[in-house]
């Protein structure tokens, strides 16, 4: 094997070094490009679509306002955030949650849209007068929450109803049709097909409303059937935040917080009874209406989402590979079906 000269070896490596330094250059040059590229793409990918509701709002994070208002002898608790000119979602939770179940949606919603989550009386951190002065009953909740929506000056929404929040925002519908652009039910039901087997000891309660079967009904309450049969059941647990289910379970435990859910137990019957004006209220008016439901929400069936078909002929029934608090793992996938959802309905209710 040759050797060359040192001279002609200095020679050669400062060539090579000259020339791995312009590769470098050259690839940090290529390099910077793709990643300014990259990043252009990223923004405008999330840019939300421009439409009649968006066009000319600025991008910017929205914060969330924690606020009350007193309607009567009720302190009503709510969340809001975005635009105060934009359209507004009332969002109405449900059993045994409160406006946090909304924690994950609200942001994915605030750019485009002016987003109201009360706490229902008897729920989270709304303050309502004791059993005895104040009834809990879902036609009182509905009063509360028109008499809320009033106090703020909306005049039209559309309304996410989940669960108790169907029934309550079902009966501001039926009540104010002309207020209301566009329903989201979200495991929200008005259908006796939607419901499960698994409503026996409330039906017995409803029945017969002795003490031993308001008793039955307390472990409906329970943290455990809280925790395993309303969030856990039918869900990827891996993804089911402890957050939601310990602040109901602490809700719970409050004084005379039982009692209160005891008594709006009782009162479940008379959403049935008020079953065939909801349907009627579809029939006759038509609101525009998407159902995304959990697929396997133990209460509530699939049968309930696809029962709106019957109705309203162009409802819209999504349904997701999850439990009974679809939000809790699927928030960014029923975001995206509202978007683009209220993006077509609520120009075509403007128009």
């Amino acid at each position: 094997m040759s050797t060359l000269p040192f001279q002609n070896a200095e020679t050669i490596n400062a060539q090579r070094r000259k020339a791995l330094f312009a590769t470098i250059a050259g690839a940090a040059a290529f390099t910077a490009t793709k990643l300014v590229r990259a990043s252009e793409r990223s923004a405008t990918s999330k840019r939300a679509p421009t439409s009649a509701t968006t066009a000319g709002r600025d991008e910017m994070p929205m914060k969330v306002s924690y606020l009350t208002r007193n309607i009567g002898n009720v302190e009503v608790f709510y969340r809001e955030a975005g635009p105060v000119d934009a359209p507004v979602i009332l969002l109405l939770h449900g059993f045994p949650t409160s406006s946090h179940m909304f924690r994950d949606l609200i942001p994915l919603l605030a750019q485009d849209y002016r987003v109201i989550a009360p706490d229902l009386p008897g729920f989270g951190n709304t303050k309502a007068p004791p059993r005895g002065t104040f009834d809990y009953t879902f036609d009182n909740l509905a009063r509360v929450i028109d008499e809320f929506t009033v106090s703020l000056g909306l005049k039209h929404y559309a309304i996410y109803a989940f669960d108790y929040g169907a029934p309550t925002g079902y009966r501001l519908a039926a009540a104010h049709p002309e207020r209301v652009t566009a329903i989201i039910s979200q495991n929200g039901n008005a259908y006796v097909e939607g419901l499960s087997d698994q409503w026996g000891a409330w039906q017995t309660y409803w029945r017969s409303p002795t003490p031993e079967h308001r008793e039955a009904c307390r472990d409906s309450l329970s943290a455990e059937t809280i925790r395993n049969f309303q969030y856990f059941h039918g869900a990827d647990r891996k993804l089911v935040s402890p957050d939601g289910y310990t602040l109901d379970i602490a809700y719970m435990a409050r004084p005379g917080a039982e009692e209160n859910q005891l008594d709006l137990i009782l009162d479940y019957r008379t959403n049935l009874a008020h079953y065939p004006e909801f349907q009627q209220y579809f029939r006759t008016h038509r609101p525009p209406l998407l159902a995304v439901w959990g697929k396997n929400d133990p209460a509530f069936i699939p049968a309930g989402a696809l029962a709106y078909r019957r109705d309203i002929p162009d409802a819209e029934v999504h349904l997701l590979d999850t439990g009974h608090f679809a939000l809790e793992t699927h928030a960014p996938e029923i975001a995206s079906y509202m978007r683009d959802f209220l993006s077509r309905k609520l120009a075509r209710v403007a128009a």
